[in-house]
């Protein structure tokens, strides 16, 4: 089974797009989503991509009721879940995920899990832990790196790949990075 995991969305439609074509293109059966969607247009896209979707929560998904309305509808392909994390079973493997790396070290080592993906901090790692694999796919935004990024994972040979969004968008660009390095 083919996984897509996104983080850090932060309201960029352009770079979610250009993913979830990414992702079709590859035949991912499933996306997992750990948060800061943000924008309720984005939970639409979700809802709408055909793709079924569950997503936890990030720190900065701002209308949760929007949301979570939205990915009631009927033929929808969002399942919002109610925390910031999740314990889910796909594809014959035991996930954990969740938008905030602190809970990764304790639940990698609890030895529960195959794998455990976490977001928040926009940087794009893989590593292992004993037999648990850590993942972070990094951030769709773009907004942080200037990279946008997200994960694909497949069950069957425990493995993952980091996929950069070639044609991405970042509205951090070099003006405002002349912004803020004035004050």
């Amino acid at each position: 089974m083919k996984i897509a995991v996104i983080s850090d969305i932060h309201d960029n439609f352009n770079n979610l797009l250009l993913a979830l074509d990414t992702m079709r293109e590859r035949g991912v059966e499933q996306i997992l989503c750990l948060g800061d969607i943000i924008n309720p247009g984005v939970a639409k896209i979700l809802v709408d991509c055909g793709i079924p979707t569950f997503t936890v929560w990030g720190n900065n998904d701002g209308d949760k009721v929007t949301i979570t309305k939205f990915s009631l509808a009927p033929g929808s392909s969002l399942e919002v879940g109610d925390k910031t994390y999740a314990s889910l079973e796909m594809g014959g493997k035991k996930i954990f995920i969740t938008h905030y790396p602190d809970l990764v070290g304790p639940i990698a080592a609890s030895g529960l899990y195959d794998v455990v993906f976490y977001g928040h901090d926009h940087l794009k790692r893989s590593g292992q832990f004993a037999k648990c694999l850590i993942v972070n796919p990094g951030e769709v935004s773009g907004i942080k790196t200037r990279e946008a990024t997200f994960a694909v994972y497949d069950t069957d040979s425990n493995q993952v790949e980091i996929i950069t969004l070639g044609e991405s968008v970042s509205v951090r660009t070099d003006y405002v990075e002349a912004y803020f390095s004035e004050k």
